[in-house]
């Protein structure tokens, strides 16, 4: 597909996605799903004054989101693509991981890997200081997902819970992934690789992208596998997993009210 230009564009291209994932029952619905209705609320924050600049905040968010755009096309034609990528995408295809093992996994390739090269390519050299205020108040967005989201989690993966029991929180049960440090992680990785443009060091950019990919892919292999005491009681969790790719994808949409769908 044509890189998005706008954040409209980004929308209708993740919807475009989705549908393929719906037509072929494909767990790779589930990343996609979550992270249209992230930029949804991205746009509604731009709309509403919530950004110091909301024209950066949409070529970010579009830069972004070309990242994922790409490694999509690149994986469904067969073509090379980063390894943190191929990781969490080589997930889709096997029954075993948990709904949110496939989120974790694309959450991690696109903002342990993703967003930071995509701030330092909106806004290199000094200037990427100006976009802290505005890369921060995304936490804020994200953050109000989290309980909606975790409610339709439990509808089609009722188990999810023992997750907690298992090893603490979800998501720190599986390698301990936190949305916000990743972020943070990803800023100061922004400012090294912003500096780097600025300097125009194309070698040194390269270099720093391929080891950062390296590590992140295997932090996704970590999120799939996690140990085998864990491993026994997540496949628990997973046998009461809604194994419907449709329905799972129409969960992670369809904003929950009261803990049911809407």
């Amino acid at each position: 597909m044509p890189r998005a230009k706008t954040i409209d564009e980004v929308l209708l291209a993740l919807a475009a996605i989705l549908r393929i994932c719906k037509d072929e029952n494909s767990r790779l619905g589930y990343f996609p799903a979550l992270y249209r209705r992230v930029t949804e609320s991205v746009k509604a924050g731009i709309g509403a004054g919530r950004f110091e600049d909301g024209a950066r905040m949409e070529r970010l968010d579009v830069a972004f989101a070309n990242r994922y755009l790409e490694a999509w096309d690149a994986w469904r034609d067969g073509r090379g693509l980063s390894a943190c990528w191929r990781v969490a995408f080589d997930a889709g295809t096997r029954w075993r991981p948990l709904i949110l093992q496939h989120l974790l996994c694309g959450m991690n390739a696109h903002i342990n890997f993703d967003l930071a090269i995509a701030a330092a390519e909106t806004c290199p050299g000094t200037a990427i200081e100006g976009l802290k205020n505005d890369f921060d108040e995304i936490n804020a967005v994200l953050a109000a997902l989290v309980n909606p989201v975790e409610q339709e989690l439990a509808e089609v993966s009722p188990w999810i819970g023992m997750v907690e029991k298992l090893g603490g929180h979800a998501e720190g049960a599986i390698v301990s992934f936190d949305i916000k440090a990743a972020r943070s992680l990803a800023w100061e990785q922004a400012l090294r690789l912003a500096a780097l443009q600025c300097e125009g060091q194309e070698v040194s950019l390269a270099l720093t992208a391929r080891g950062t990919d390296a590590v992140v892919a295997g932090m996704g292999a970590l999120i799939l596998h996690p140990g085998p005491t864990l491993q026994t009681g997540l496949l628990l969790v997973r046998v009461r997993e809604e194994s419907n790719a449709v329905k799972v994808i129409q969960a992670l949409t369809t904003p929950a009210t009261n803990g049911r769908l809407a």
